[in-house]
């Protein structure tokens, strides 16, 4: 029997790094320049295996089930993340492997079973990203509507999901989402009591629920030092629950050179050749509908929009964005992920010289 890995969230370099959107068309850009990402499969393996073989810790897919217009139409191509995850399981060796699930669309029993699925085929390194939607376009596509109490649904999907992964029997739920009869399910997964889960959050409520259930918290903001409230918000509301959750962000990365070569390139794809329409919709569903953002991110940021799905930019030298990350490690972020317009194209540049950089730093060890 093949022994588990030790999660990679748990190891031991102080901030971690994760691979964010590789599994959708553009990644998380809104743009119309030809090099965009285009999310084929061979190149998804390539990428994954350059993230495992660097030492990163995470692949963590986006989920999505309908694109967002314009020229593009980005991220109406894209892989459904359970499936995913399972399929770099057998191409990867030690790297975290993430499935984004959006709550209301699909049963805590079919995602208890295909994560476990995921855990025993990577040897103990699946991960749940457990999101419960905003989007109402791709709610009506599975005939739901967008509910305010979508969080209270959220934690009764988590405690289903705990209790198959305990209960020595069968079990009836009786919730106010979910009224369940003779619930089991085996195998457990390695991860115990279960693998490592994730929520992305902004507002009090999705904040609430990540203390509540979650091991990591993903959170925005304006700038860096921006992210000392939210971190001690979550820490505060953890300890209320008698836990400790870790606090990540997310990037979006254009390293070069030099830095007027950097921000060129990030003038040209996320301004001159912007898919404007595209933007526009996100941009305007995610202020009314997702409270993940900053106000002001919306009123003065829009070229982050387009430029990587409203996450922070780093855009520089590799020195600059080594700065910027040895910034969010001093702040109290874990670790963040990152995201670029062609990961096979960018991914290796930043590699060979920003990790060093980090190691130096004393913020990465491998």
């Amino acid at each position: 029997m093949t022994s588990v890995v030790a999660h990679p969230m748990h190891g031991p370099n102080k901030f971690k790094i994760g691979v964010f959107s590789l599994n959708a068309d553009g990644g998380l850009t809104l743009t119309t320049v030809p090099e965009r990402w285009p999310a084929l499969w061979n190149e998804i393996v390539d990428v994954a295996r350059m993230a495992d073989e660097a030492g990163l810790e995470f692949i963590l897919p986006i989920a999505r089930w309908k694109g967002f217009g314009g020229e593009m139409n980005s991220r109406e191509w894209s892989y459904e993340t359970l499936t995913f995850a399972a399929a770099l399981a057998g191409v990867t060796k030690r790297i975290a492997l993430f499935s984004t699930v959006h709550v209301p669309m699909i049963s805590p029993i079919f995602v208890a079973k295909a994560l476990s699925t995921i855990d025993h085929a990577s040897n103990g390194r699946a991960g749940l990203n457990v999101v419960c939607g905003w989007n109402p376009d791709e709610f009506a596509m599975f005939g739901l509507e967008l509910i305010k109490d979508r969080y209270e649904q959220g934690l009764e999907w988590f405690d289903v999901i705990s209790k198959i992964y305990t209960a020595t029997e069968p079990f009836d739920f009786d919730g106010r989402f979910y009224k369940l009869k003779g619930v089991s399910g085996l195998p457990r997964p390695l991860q115990q009591p279960r693998p490592v889960i994730l929520n992305a959050a902004f507002s009090p409520p999705g904040r609430d629920f990540a203390a509540k259930a979650a091991d990591y918290l993903f959170t925005t903001f304006v700038e860096i030092e921006g992210g000392r409230e939210p971190i001690e918000d979550i820490r505060k509301r953890a300890a209320e629950q008698g836990r400790d959750v870790g606090v990540y962000t997310t990037c979006h990365v254009v390293c070069r050179p030099s830095q007027a070569e950097a921000e060129d390139y990030y003038e040209l794809y996320a301004q001159t050749m912007a898919d404007h329409v595209s933007v526009d919709r996100y941009m305007g569903a995610k202020e009314k509908f997702s409270s993940s953002h900053e106000a002001d991110a919306y009123r003065l940021h829009r070229k982050r929009f387009a430029g990587g799905g409203g996450t922070y930019p780093l855009i520089g030298t590799p020195r600059h964005i080594a700065d910027e990350m040895i910034r969010m490690s001093e702040v109290g972020f874990a670790g963040t992920t990152v995201s670029f317009v062609n990961f096979k194209n960018e991914l290796p540049y930043f590699i060979e010289n920003v990790l060093p950089l980090l190691r130096e730093a004393g913020l990465r060890v491998a």
